[in-house]
């Protein structure tokens, strides 16, 4: 499955006050829709985000890296249509649609979306049960009561199999109320997916100030470093980083040796106060000789993961004489990213010499530093 996300951006909010649109007002220390795009540019899952946005804003909008945008229509249906006919040369099997004014979805949320359509929905949304009682009035006064059962408040990100949003909108004629509108008229079943009382939509004034403190409240950052060091012996390569380089000498270990791997498994289980790499992995069990050390990294990142973390950026320093780093870095990049489910542009490798000092400039071995940032999801 490959997944895009299509987040509408082009209406123009008046309701929520203020001198600019709501997506372009700031929200504790970013705008709303950074927060918005960030929320989803950190899902290992998504592979495209294409941005619907205001005529007017095209050009003012300076898209993150692997961020796209295309001019919305003077609706929402027709911001979404313009949003999937861009996607469609992407190849994109999935899409979720998002109001780019609920800036505190949860990577939970997006999480149950995605997993209703893994599961073979064709369409999914999220959506909170009415539990409130609910009443008519006029003019300031209740005139009556309404059956709350059976009602529900619906929420976005909404999946879709791509090929079928895109045929129901292109076949759909009028405004909708959300995309599940959409769908429903084109004959879709749709999956309700539990809600999220905190992925509120920025609609009036006092919206911001509550997703300011949901913001802020979620915003638990940790930092790790580590330091790993192997020495030189026999062999015809060596492992950095997860790539395979040549070289007339080998890097000892218990495991594959990756220097680069190891340090930044510690630099994870340091972030999340969890001791280091030889506590998860100890070199005295026999099982773990030999062993490629992407395993490592993997469990490192799947406890993050499962102590609700994300991984904001990585960035690792090589220091050696040889082998030379440099042609081999991007591939490094590509190893880490696919092995951390990070994006790419969010990964550092780097190397430098000793200037011939110390055991590295000896060239006796190798030496890796690592540091990380997770953030709470």
């Amino acid at each position: 499955m490959t997944c895009a996300v299509l987040i509408v951006a082009a209406g123009r909010g008046t309701r929520a006050g203020g001198d600019l649109p709501k997506q372009w007002q700031p929200l504790a220390g970013r705008r709303v829709i950074d927060w918005t795009v960030e929320r989803f540019r950190t899902q290992p899952d998504v592979q495209n985000i294409m941005i619907a946005l205001h005529p007017d804003d095209i050009e003012a909008y300076s898209a993150p890296e692997g961020v796209r945008t295309t001019q919305g229509g003077a609706s929402r249906a027709a911001s979404v249509r313009a949003g999937l006919e861009a996607l469609e040369e992407t190849g994109c099997t999935r899409v979720l649609i998002h109001d780019v004014a609920r800036p505190c979805v949860s990577a939970a949320l997006i999480g149950r979306v995605l997993g209703a359509l893994e599961d073979g929905a064709r369409a999914a949304a999220p959506a909170l049960a009415v539990t409130d009682a609910l009443w008519t009035g006029e003019a300031g006064r209740v005139t009556g009561t309404a059956d709350r059962s059976g009602l529900w408040r619906a929420q976005t990100p909404q999946g879709f199999d791509f090929a079928d949003i895109l045929a129901a909108h292109r076949a759909y004629d009028g405004e909708a109320a959300d995309d599940v509108e959409v769908a429903r008229a084109a004959g879709l079943d749709v999956v309700i997916v539990p809600g999220d009382e905190d992925n509120l939509k920025i609609t009036h004034p006092p919206d911001f100030a509550r997703a300011e403190a949901i913001l802020r409240g979620k915003m638990d950052i940790r930092i790790g470093s580590g330091y790993d060091v192997h020495r030189f012996g026999e062999g015809d390569h060596v492992m950095l980083c997860g790539v395979a380089i040549p070289h007339e000498r080998g890097l000892q270990g218990h495991s594959d040796a990756d220097v680069g791997l190891h340090a930044l498994c510690d630099a994870i289980y340091g972030a999340l106060a969890m001791g280091d790499i030889g506590r998860h992995f100890p070199p005295s069990e026999p099982q773990w000789k030999g062993a490629e050390s992407h395993v490592f990294l993997r469990h490192a990142v799947a406890l993050a993961r499962e102590m609700g973390f994300g991984i904001g950026n990585i960035d690792i320093t090589l220091v050696c004489e040889w082998p030379k780093i440099g042609p081999h870095a991007e591939a490094m990049r590509g190893a880490l990213a696919e092995i951390t489910g990070t994006g790419i542009t969010r990964i550092s490798v780097k190397a430098t010499t000793s200037e011939r000092l110390g055991f590295t400039g000896r060239e006796e071995g190798i030496a890796a530093m690592a540091s990380v940032l997770l953030v709470a999801q």
